[in-house]
């Protein structure tokens, strides 16, 4: 389910133990540079807002940012918010686990409702 959307987007959240969003382009379209500069425009605007606030809200130890699209061919990047504390750290979310993380997810929901509410204002 879309947390935001516009002509050229549309966010979802993406369920973890990790606060994880997902950026799709409406098109579907396989490679960045398929994209209208207004598609662009909108991709990287949503990544920087995503990141900025998943760094003031959650206080992270690092960003994570990647645009595959191996086994799903439409353009779409994650965007994950990683700890120590986290089950896979410093390992990739799709990596080998180190342990039992001990991180817990908090307000997803109020998180995805700001994402919103900010990208709706620019």
């Amino acid at each position: 389910m879309a947390i935001y959307e516009n002509r050229h987007i549309y966010i979802e959240i993406h369920e973890s133990e990790v606060p994880w969003l997902k950026i799709f382009t409406k098109r579907k379209i396989k490679e960045f540079s398929e994209c209208t500069v207004d598609e662009k425009e909108a991709i990287l605007l949503a990544l920087d807002v995503i990141e900025r606030e998943m760094i003031s809200h959650y206080r992270p130890e690092k960003i994570n940012i990647a645009q595959f699209g191996n086994y799903l061919p439409h353009l779409h990047w994650h965007i994950m918010a990683r700890f120590k504390e986290d089950s896979y750290f410093p390992e990739a979310m799709w990596g080998v686990r180190q342990r039992d993380g001990s991180y817990v997810l908090r307000d997803i929901e109020a998180f995805a409702t700001r994402i919103n509410r900010l990208l709706k204002g620019i």
